[in-house]
């Protein structure tokens, strides 16, 4: 392989580096790749106090790492050297959450000249409120990071600015002490870190799957509309077929131009039959013996009702306008709409009332179903499943119009306008 393949690179890069030079190397360089933006909760209302305290915190953490050596170290450090000192330990606690490396990095430069000028000269180099601002810091840190990265920080922390207070003369048990809680606490922000990881990869993984889960019931639906379509044309090709092998035999003298194009009639419905068989053939294949009763319509409706009552609802049905011959599709679908209604409301809303009402109207063919909710607790919430896929695509095949949704006095509408003639 080619020198020059940065994945090669990259493989080479990580054999000559062990884990904790690379950790300490992305701790200390900063890089592209470095993690930004705000890592607290997304939600307002949490957010929002966290910040004010955290903004809070960063004020009186930093106004304490001045004031204490000045007023607590014997001699004090002086005010010139208090201030910086003091506004780098503590005031990066501001940007932490942002941009907790960089936050990090400016702290521990003045963690590290605290130890360099003040070490030896008090009991701890450090104020305690700079150290409290440093630990938060850590934290932001462990929990934004990879943790390769945490690594080096917890490294660098302790073995570039704990040990040389240790060796200025702070005493090596306190030094210990301190190595330990910055252990702890990147631990604990490592573990924070990597839940809230999980939890947004899992959030992610569930999202992909209810698309996934729509698509499957589009693709299912649609399935089952062309199996049920299916038997609707070749009823319909098979009476084409049937009346064109007829009609030289029902009409007498029929000349043979006309003979000609009634077999021609016939030989193509015959064709068109074979071959929407065929292209149908793979999708009844799985629920083959299902799809052999006749396909129903509205004047199946009295049944489907009978079987909704025995479910637990008060159903109730209007019929608005003069009823009228429908096609196929329309007949098939407005049943396949209403039915789907009630089994949601058997499911969703058990011992609600139902009220169905089939609009003749001069457009087209509009039908109702509302409850008024349930009177007992529901398995699930509305919308749960993928029942109103199946309705809209049958509209939309037809070129109607679906709305469905929550009612402002409780329940659930679904209203489907369905044209005469679709296209």
């Amino acid at each position: 392989m080619n020198d020059a393949d940065p994945s090669h690179r990259d493989r080479a890069d990580r054999h000559r580096h062990p884990r904790l030079l690379r950790g300490v190397r992305a701790a200390l360089v900063p890089g592209p790749g470095e993690p930004s933006g705000t890592h607290l909760p997304a939600a307002l209302w949490l957010r929002i106090p966290i910040m004010i305290v955290l903004l809070a915190l960063t004020v009186g953490f930093t106004a304490g790492a001045i004031a204490i050596p000045l007023n607590l170290f014997r001699p004090p450090p002086g005010t010139a050297l208090a201030w910086p000192i003091g506004v780098l330990q503590a005031l990066p606690l501001l940007f932490a959450p942002r941009w907790p490396l960089r936050a990090w990095r400016v702290s521990a430069a003045g963690f590290l000249v605290g130890a360099l000028l003040l070490s030896g000269r008090y009991f701890w180099p450090w104020p305690v409120t700079a150290w409290l601002a440093f630990m938060i810091i850590l934290f932001f840190v462990a929990m934004a990071c990879e943790r390769e990265t945490t690594i080096g920080v917890g490294a660098v922390s302790i073995a570039g600015l704990i040990a040389p207070a240790v060796l200025f003369g702070m005493a090596g048990w306190f030094g210990t002490i301190l190595a330990g809680i910055v252990i702890v606490v990147l631990a604990f922000g490592d573990a924070v870190g990597g839940r809230r990881t999980v939890e947004a990869i899992l959030r992610e993984q569930e999202e992909l799957r209810r698309q996934d889960l729509a698509k499957q019931a589009v693709l299912e639906e649609r399935a089952r509309i062309a199996r049920e379509l299916h038997d609707v044309v070749a009823h319909h090709m098979s009476v084409i077929a049937m009346q064109a092998e007829a009609a030289p035999y029902k009409i007498p003298d029929l000349p043979d131009a006309a003979k000609q194009t009634f077999g021609v009639v016939r030989d193509a419905a015959r064709e068109a039959l074979t071959e929407t068989r065929r292209v149908v053939g793979l999708l009844r294949s799985d629920d083959e013996g299902a799809e052999r009763a006749p396909q129903p319509g509205l004047d199946r409706l009295d049944d489907l009702v009978g079987t909704a009552r025995k479910y637990g609802l008060k159903v109730s049905v209007t019929v608005v306008g003069l009823p009228r011959p429908l096609d196929a599709g329309v007949d098939l679908s407005a049943f396949r709409i209403v039915q789907e209604s009630l089994s949601n409301a058997a499911r969703y809303a058990p011992g609600a009332d139902v009220r169905i009402e089939i609009r003749y109207a001069a457009p087209g063919l509009t039908v109702s179903v509302v409850d008024d909710g349930a009177r007992s607790t529901p398995e699930e919430s509305h919308g749960g499943g993928h029942g109103l896929v199946g309705m809209r695509e049958r509209v939309t095949m037809l070129g109607g119009a679906l709305t469905a949704g929550p009612r402002e006095r409780g329940g659930w509408s679904v209203v489907a306008e369905l044209p005469y003639d679709a296209p």
